[in-house]
């Protein structure tokens, strides 16, 4: 199984493990979680935590503790991760040194051979035909003997680097964005926290000081002391009420299948958890009934609440969004913004309420009904105190969608890019300053 059947003057085929290590990731404890396992400060590396990565695993969501290590071991940083059960032949970098199971393959690159950097770019083009090779009754998995029977086209290591430089470039620009977008989320969701659910501004005038970091017109708009009520002290003159006071659902729903040539935004869960921008579909290629989702709307999944998934889209002119019936598809009230519904579904009181709603006894398949979100008590500021976090909230938002839409555009170049230069159909001069030229 090779890259391409062409190979460009001073390109030739070679085996992975020609390359550098090759070898499964360990996980020798049965049962693989126990509790003592874990909680400690080394980097455990999951599936999911690829998939998400982009190509360059820069965060987790586990770790081992020192026992955990033991029955494990301590892959380097820049070693080449890749997918073999759960999610197929993802893969990405380690930018630190980490654990993971046997459900990943690691690849440490000999450096006088290749560049780690270009063979990820190489295993994205070939992930579809690696996926084609999974077997396995229960889940579809591949092994080493799969990745044994590739041959990678290779060109030489200078020209390596001139494409990973190229390409990752594109990829460096994404993640930027990512992680910026990421900021600016979380200065609302701590806006909000701090105004409606810890009450801060309630409580510096109550003390006798000035809300930190408010303008004084806002100021204005918190009292300055509490009262009681059936969710604890709130605010005095605020009231308790039900969500569907700030929100409403929207059931519109559309057959994809009945425009077959329609492009359309598809807003799924696996698009969400796959770097949260909805992916271009034709209508052919949908093969279920779908939301249909208007501009000022705001997404939450009512399957396995337990995952945070709360989604703000960005609703083009020019195509119809559409978005799984996973999705809540929620607008707010006349007198409530969508930035203050995003980030109360955001907040962890509401989601924990949230949670707690689920119907279903398969802990893969718990959903929350759709009048139950409507009916989730809820503190109910005045409509003033939520247009001024609309306010604030907005231009957060608004540059958040800004970096979606170029990453979208980045991503399209990137993509358009790397099968032409993988296979040497684009060819880089390996002189730097041209690499430069060409990013």
């Amino acid at each position: 199984m090779a890259t391409n059947s062409y190979l460009p003057d001073g390109w030739q085929l070679v085996k992975l493990r020609a390359l550098g290590e090759v070898n499964r990731g360990r996980s020798r404890h049965r049962p693989r979680y126990a509790e003592h396992l874990y909680g400690g400060p080394y980097p455990f590396i999951q599936t999911g935590d690829i998939k998400a990565s982009g190509g360059r695993i820069t965060k987790y969501t586990q770790t081992y503790s020192a026992a955990g290590l033991a029955q494990s071991r301590l892959w380097p940083a820049g070693t080449m991760c890749i997918t073999i059960a759960a999610n197929i032949a993802e893969t990405g970098i380690l930018e630190f040194p980490a654990c993971f199971p046997d459900s990943v393959i690691g690849f440490v690159a000999d450096p006088a051979k290749c560049d780690a950097h270009f063979i990820e770019y190489v295993f994205r083009r070939l992930r579809r035909q690696i996926q084609r090779e999974a077997t396995g009754s229960v889940q579809d998995n591949i092994n080493l003997a799969t990745l044994d029977r590739l041959a990678l086209s290779l060109p030489p290591l200078q020209e390596q680097r001139a494409i990973a430089y190229v390409l990752g470039t594109l990829d460096d620009k994404i993640q930027l964005n990512q992680r910026t977008n990421e900021t600016l989320e979380a200065m609302a969701r701590a806006i909000f926290k701090s105004w409606f659910v810890d009450f801060d501004p309630v409580r510096a005038k109550a003390e006798g000081r000035k809300p930190l970091g408010m303008e004084a017109a806002t100021a204005t708009l918190f009292p300055d002391s509490f009262q009681d009520s059936p969710l604890g002290k709130i605010p005095k003159g605020w009231r308790v009420g039900r969500a569907s006071e700030l929100t409403e659902l929207s059931r519109d729903t559309i057959n994809p299948l009945e425009s077959p040539r329609e492009a359309f935004d598809h807003y799924s869960i696996p698009a969400f958890d796959d770097g949260r921008w909805p992916k271009e579909e034709t209508g052919a290629e949908i093969r279920s009934n779908k939301y249909l989702v208007p501009p000022n709307a705001v997404l939450l999944s009512k399957l396995n609440p337990r995952i945070r998934r709360v989604w703000l889209p960005t609703v083009h002119d020019d195509r119809r969004s559409i978005a799984s019936t996973e999705f809540l598809v929620t607008l707010p009230t006349r007198d409530t913004s969508r930035e203050y519904i995003y980030a109360l579904f955001s907040s962890q009181p509401f989601l924990e309420v949230f949670t707690g709603l689920v119907t279903g006894t398969s802990g893969s398949h718990q959903r929350v009904q759709p009048k139950s979100l409507l009916d989730i008590e809820v503190v109910l500021p005045p409509a003033a105190c939520r247009a001024s976090f609309g306010r604030i909230a907005g231009p957060l938002f608004d540059g958040v969608s800004r970096n979606v839409a170029e990453v979208r555009t980045l991503a399209a170049i990137r993509d358009a890019l790397l099968p032409k230069l993988i296979s040497g159909e684009i060819r880089v001069r390996t002189e730097s300053s041209v690499a430069t030229e060409i990013a």
